[in-house]
């Protein structure tokens, strides 16, 4: 720092470079600031000049601004005594060679240009394009300082060992029919998410279960708005709380037999879909379907597939929760959908209209198993209603659904063409360790541990008890679809926010109808399944 202050009468030119100053820096009055032979050296490089006779005088520096005075006063404090002397430069010159000078120089010349290398790369490192990454229980995240690109990798791993008892049945014709006992991977996902422009959003989920590829979610999402964001790709329709969760975050390895309707028909299809956003207490969303991209059903040749118009749907949900606090909620939904097949009578996922339960993903027995042909259109409702309190949760559903069919000249099944089936759960958990489910636009999400399973340092995770009691009957006057019921009790542990174990036990009960028999040709009594899943998501 450059310093030229007159102080009483006398004229002070100085050159003052402070290379370090500890702080507090105080000296008492009697000292004198001693120059190094480096200090020396840069007030020659500097050029520093002295004039006027020599004489010694206090110098005191201002704890807030730094600045230097001559006088004492409020907020600064004693620096030490400094002396000036006659003809510094020529004697500092006699101190120091050529060749000590010019090392200097160059030292000084290095020590600036890193210290500019430094200060780029610090504007290059905090810059708005800068890259943070970061591996947390979300996956890989890559995100800019200013957030406008965002990318993430995620997945979730499924692994189940299955067990069934009392599956001794036949089919119609006699076949024997058993589950099957074994391991499977359920799922086996990777997700592809992120954002463009801080407004657009995709993910992409594709699926490696079943020793094959089939892609879940691929769309493109725009945000921009306040009020609603905007979703056009393949996505889950929007009908029932239970479907839309992510199986992720269910508390069961399987969805209930109301889903026996559901999946069929409001599963994941291509479309536009417009969902609120910002409000608190209630959503609500309105979407334009058209099929789903799996392929045409097996048997189907592509010029059958693609001899007429594809399918369409629509349909909507709204949710409201009078009270939703971290650990209160009380959540009520609804939602309608309308669907018509396409020219070959499929429906959302490329197939026929057939509804079937499988005591297992993997048992390949199937309780009920119905397909509804000459299918004119489906209309479905659907009534929500959810609670939570502290570790404490219940909810229920209710799915009524109501099929025209195409008049054929002759009554179907000798009697009215048109059917009605329904489909309704009631279930409830409590979290043994104290922890509450999450709740959020209208969708129930998984325990958090409070604190992790760790032998090494004596956390046990969050463990949670549930049970579920569901039914379906699709049974329609001549039309026997099957009915039935089960329940289902399970117990989880979340050893922490991405490792879940699962046990569930399922016995279904109460058949009419049934796909199969007993080898005396009688309804089944029941069916016993044991699931066991180790869950991996991220």
């Amino acid at each position: 720092m450059l310093c030229n202050q007159t102080v009483t009468n006398l004229s002070l030119s100085c050159h003052v470079i402070f290379l370090f100053l500890p702080r507090p820096f105080r000296q008492q009055p009697e000292q004198k600031m001693k120059i190094s032979k480096l200090t020396l050296a840069i007030a020659t490089v500097l050029g520093a000049s002295v004039t006027s006779g020599a004489f010694a005088m206090d110098l005191y520096v201002d704890t807030k601004t730094k600045q230097i005075f001559a006088e004492p006063g409020r907020g600064r404090e004693l620096m030490g005594a400094f002396e000036k002397v006659q003809d510094a430069p020529a004697k500092i010159a006699e101190k120091l060679d050529t060749a000590e000078i010019k090392a200097i120089r160059e030292d000084l010349a290095l020590k600036d240009n890193a210290i500019k290398a430094l200060q780029e790369h610090k504007e290059e490192s905090t810059g708005p394009d800068s890259v943070n990454v970061k591996l947390d229980k979300k996956g890989l995240n890559f995100e800019t300082k200013d957030k406008n690109f965002q990318f993430k990798l995620g997945g979730r791993i499924h692994a189940d060992a299955n067990y069934s008892s009392t599956d001794n049945f036949q089919d119609s014709k006699g076949v024997h029919k058993e589950a099957n006992d074994g391991t499977e991977f359920r799922r086996a996902r990777i997700d592809f998410g992120g954002t463009f422009f801080k407004d657009w959003g995709f993910k992409t989920v594709a699926d490696f279960a079943d020793n094959g590829v089939a892609m879940k979610d691929l769309f493109i999402q725009y945000t921009g708005l306040d009020f609603m964001s905007i979703t056009v790709g393949q996505q889950k329709q929007n009908f029932s709380r239970e479907l839309l969760e992510s199986s992720n975050d269910q508390m069961f390895t399987e969805r209930s037999l109301m889903n026996v309707l559901s999946a069929p028909v409001v599963d994941r299809a291509i479309g536009l879909n417009l969902q609120s956003r910002a409000k608190k207490d209630y959503t609500a969303a309105l979407g334009i379907y058209g099929n789903s991209i799996t392929p045409a059903r097996t048997g189907s040749t592509p010029e059958v597939h693609n001899a007429g118009d594809e399918g369409w749907g629509i349909s909507s949900r709204a949710t409201y929760a009078p009270i939703e606090e971290k650990t209160k909620v009380l959540h009520f939904g609804v939602a309608g959908n309308y669907r018509a097949p396409d020219a070959t009578g499929d429906v959302a996922q490329s197939k026929a209209l057939r509804f079937d339960y499988e005591t297992n993903h993997m048992s390949n027995l199937n309780l009920i198993d119905v397909t509804v042909n000459d299918v004119d259109n489906i209309k479905m409702v659907g009534l929500e209603t959810s609670g939570l309190y502290g570790p404490f949760s219940a909810g229920a559903e209710y799915t009524h659904m109501w099929i025209d069919r195409k008049q054929k000249g002759t009554a179907i099944e000798g009697g009215n063409n048109n059917l009605e089936m329904d489909g309704w759960y009631a279930d409830a958990a409590w979290t043994i360790t104290g922890e509450s489910r999450q709740y959020k636009q209208g969708k129930f999400y998984q325990v958090d541990p409070k604190k992790n399973f760790s032998l090494k340092n004596g956390g046990w995770g969050a463990w949670e008890l549930a049970t579920r009691y569901s039914a379906v009957d699709l049974n329609d006057a001549p039309f026997k679809g099957g009915k039935m019921s089960n329940v289902t009790v399970a117990l989880n542990w979340y050893l922490n926010n991405n490792i879940r174990l699962m046990a569930d036990y399922t016995r279904a009960f109460s058949f009419t109808n049934p796909a199969v028999t007993t080898a005396s040709g009688a309804d089944p009594e029941n069916n016993d399944t044991f699931t066991i899943r180790t869950q991996l998501a991220y």
